[in-house]
């Protein structure tokens, strides 16, 4: 099969997906034309799906370069184990995570997080149940809401003006932003092509000060919308490789993605981002404790891999959603509405292996990054994630 019939087929293929659950395309710049010979088609079958899956692995490389080929193989074996389990067929929540995100999970150590709640007892200080304290504190954060979309902007702004600098941007790419309700995430990029996003905040969750710097850098610079549009920049129009074009949801290139995303503003700001956000804020008329918020932020990071946990709990073990939201709030601290929300994103047909992007995107990425070489900067380490087609597995090979 030649390269472009092959890498046509692929992209059909995903927009096919998108057929049996709407939402499986998160995003496709390509070819219109392609949408269109999709929607023309009947309902697809998901074991014929699972079938021309297959048929493409056999193909390759079709004579693609080595690493274009790994990447479209790791994306059609995803795209086969998504196909088994939309045709019925019963598959372990540990395998079914590993087919799609190319990753093998197992469960975190609570010592680990009891280590995690003794250092937020000494950031928080005071007396009374740490959950009640560290509550609180986050109701004491909650951005008033007619605030959001002023922070919104004056984070994005600044953050815009020091990722230019680093990672050069066409000059007319721009982002939308949009506060929504009623949504399980907390924010959504929506990467329209040709350099535009649109940025969905969940006003619903009561945005906290020291989260909103991260999901803007998350979601705009230099997470999502600038990942989206150096790739588009450098392999799209610069090298032709089409099969950029599609972001597929539940498939190895959204935990690369998601992992880049939570690194952002390690990789913008670093150390020291509680008193850059506290600045911003003051410029807003709000006050901000900038280097409490980073204290306990880095002792809540040791608590991610809660969520990945409670995933495990519902889909490996079928445990009671009762006992993990039980678990949710006895480890994150949260309340029973934010354990409920959580839950709802995790139970989600379609979102829920999704949790292991993040828990095991950040860790891979982040021990990536920090193990670069000597004299090469983590602005260059971090440049490599925006512009490469990489996977999990090349990742661990390096």
């Amino acid at each position: 099969m030649e390269p472009g019939t092959l890498i046509r087929e692929y992209l059909l293929l995903g927009l096919r997906f998108d057929r049996v659950e709407e939402g499986y395309v998160d995003s496709f710049t390509g070819d219109p034309a392609l949408r269109r010979v999709v929607e023309s088609e009947p309902r697809p079958d998901p074991a014929d799906l699972v079938r021309q899956a297959e048929r493409l692995l056999t193909e390759l490389p079709a004579g693609l370069e080595e690493r274009r080929a790994m990447f479209i193989g790791s994306h059609l074996r995803a795209l086969a184990c998504a196909g088994r389990k939309f045709a019925g067929e019963q598959v372990g929540f540990v395998d079914e995570v590993e087919a799609y995100f190319d990753v093998r999970i197992t469960k975190g150590d609570p010592d680990r997080y009891r280590q995690a709640h003794a250092k937020l007892d000494d950031a928080l200080g005071g007396d009374g149940p740490l959950a009640e304290r560290i509550q609180a504190y986050r109701a004491a954060e909650e951005i008033p809401p007619a605030r959001l979309e002023e922070a919104i902007h004056a984070f994005s702004s600044a953050l815009r003006d020091r990722v230019r600098a680093t990672f050069p941007l066409p000059a007319r790419e721009t982002i939308t932003y949009e506060v929504v309700t009623d949504k399980p995430w907390s924010g959504f990029n929506y990467y329209k092509g040709d350099y535009q996003s649109t940025v969905a905040v969940n006003a619903d969750l009561k945005q906290q000060m020291s989260n909103l710097p991260r999901l803007v850098a998350h979601e705009s610079y230099p997470g999502h919308h600038t990942e989206h549009c150096r790739k588009e920049a450098g392999l799209v129009e610069g090298k032709g490789q089409i099969e950029q074009t599609i972001f597929l949801v539940n498939t190895p290139q959204c935990l690369m993605a998601e992992g880049l995303a939570d690194l952002a503003l390690y990789a913008a700001v670093g150390p020291g981002w509680g008193s850059w956000a506290s600045e911003i804020y003051a410029d807003l008329g709000l006050r901000f404790d900038g280097e409490r918020a980073e204290t306990i932020a880095e002792a809540t990071a040791a608590l991610a891999d809660v969520r990945q946990d409670a995933a495990l709990m519902l889909h490996d073990e079928h445990r009671d959603a009762d006992d993990v939201a039980n678990f949710l709030k006895r480890w994150l601290l949260v309340n029973d509405e934010r354990a409920r929300q959580m839950l709802r994103f995790l139970s989600s047909p379609l979102w829920r292996a999704y949790t292991s992007t993040y828990v095991e995107g950040y860790r891979l990425l982040r021990g990536w990054l920090d193990a670069r070489p000597d004299g090469v900067s983590l602005a260059e380490r971090f440049g490599t994630l925006l512009d490469e087609p990489l996977i999990p597995s090349s990742l661990r090979a390096a």
